[in-house]
């Protein structure tokens, strides 16, 4: 048995939240997150929760990601699993994620000490959060931005790598001239796109593009000249290849449901800033329970991207305090 480690009983299920309106991407559109919850009971009535959002883009799916975690129910039941050898039992990604944040809010649960704490952080304070534009039209993008002007003074525009993505920077920099910009293409561009693209989304004051060309075909960015930051996200997952993205990427996108949990989360962005990479915390669209560990490895990032809940007809409840553009650290109650 695992050092001190409980035997705890678990329950798995999937919760559909309707998005506000749609949520499209260059890969498609959604109209509402699917996530799964792990539930872990101690014996002295302690309750922790985790949640995450699988993604077919990464293999994933909801009955999967389902099954995967029930699998470890007998370890967890005798005792044997922890946030430790949880690192071994499965591998970075959305199953992973829910089980290492409910094992952390247990653990914050049964020692009446906060998150952060245990993880030997400081205390975290609000942070600014982007807010995502999905791709429309250039007029509907800009109308968004417009509506927002003055609260959210950071934009993340999703791009479609259609031709039009030049005329939507440019309508919404003309509806939001005092916003910050950066951009998400998720791998919808071509090297055509990249050699003339950036430059002129410089001009329009953008300071960062999000994964610009496939996974696997991103070696081109070593060697290509850029006049704003590039950053990595459907590239980068966990702690492994992180040296080589750093010769081709400024920035890397943190994602519990990429990396598997808030444990490798906080190595991963210790060592992305000892190589000298900036870092963003970003988030897949899913509920307040998802952005709650999120937010305490947002301290101090470059960039952070916790909208997730901002864009739902409906969170938990409770949910996490958002106040324009500010988004405070949890209480307990919602997680840690």
């Amino acid at each position: 048995m695992t050092e001190n480690a409980p035997s705890l009983a678990l329950a798995v299920e999937s919760t559909a939240f309707p998005i506000r309106g749609s949520f499209r991407i260059a890969r498609g559109a959604k109209t509402e997150a699917r996530v799964v919850t792990a539930t872990l009971r101690a014996d002295d009535g302690s309750i922790g929760r985790g949640e995450c959002v699988p993604y077919a883009r990464y293999g994933e799916s909801v009955e999967g990601v389902m099954a995967a975690i029930q699998a470890l129910a007998p370890a967890l039941a005798s005792g044997r699993l922890d946030r430790g050898t949880l690192q071994q039992a499965l591998p970075p990604g959305a199953a992973r994620n829910a089980l290492d944040c409910a094992l952390w809010d247990l653990a914050a649960k049964r020692t009446a000490q906060p998150a952060w704490r245990l993880a030997g952080l400081a205390e975290p304070l609000p942070v600014t959060t982007a807010f995502t534009l999905s791709i429309d039209t250039p007029q509907a993008m800009a109308e968004a931005a417009r509506a927002l002007a003055g609260t959210r003074p950071l934009l993340k525009l999703k791009l479609a790598g259609d031709g039009a993505d030049l005329a939507r920077v440019a309508a919404v920099r003309a509806a939001a001239p005092a916003a910050r910009l950066i951009v998400d293409a998720n791998e919808g561009w071509s090297l055509d796109d990249l050699a003339h693209l950036p430059r002129q989304f410089a001009d329009l004051g953008v300071e960062m593009i999000e994964q610009p060309l496939p996974a696997g075909q991103d070696a081109a960015l070593a060697d290509i000249d850029h006049p704003l930051l590039i950053g990595a996200d459907e590239s980068a997952h966990g702690l492994e290849g992180l040296e080589e993205l750093a010769h081709r990427y400024d920035v890397i996108n943190i994602k519990l449901d990429k990396t598997g949990g808030l444990t490798e989360a906080l190595m991963l962005k210790a060592r992305a800033e000892v190589l000298g990479l900036r870092t963003m915390i970003g988030c897949m669209v899913a509920s307040s329970l998802s952005m709650a560990p999120a937010l305490l490895l947002a301290q101090g990032a470059d960039y952070v991207d916790l909208d997730g809940p901002l864009l739902l007809a409906r969170d938990r409840e409770p949910g996490l305090r958002y106040e324009g553009a500010l988004a405070y650290p949890p209480i307990s109650a919602v997680w840690g």
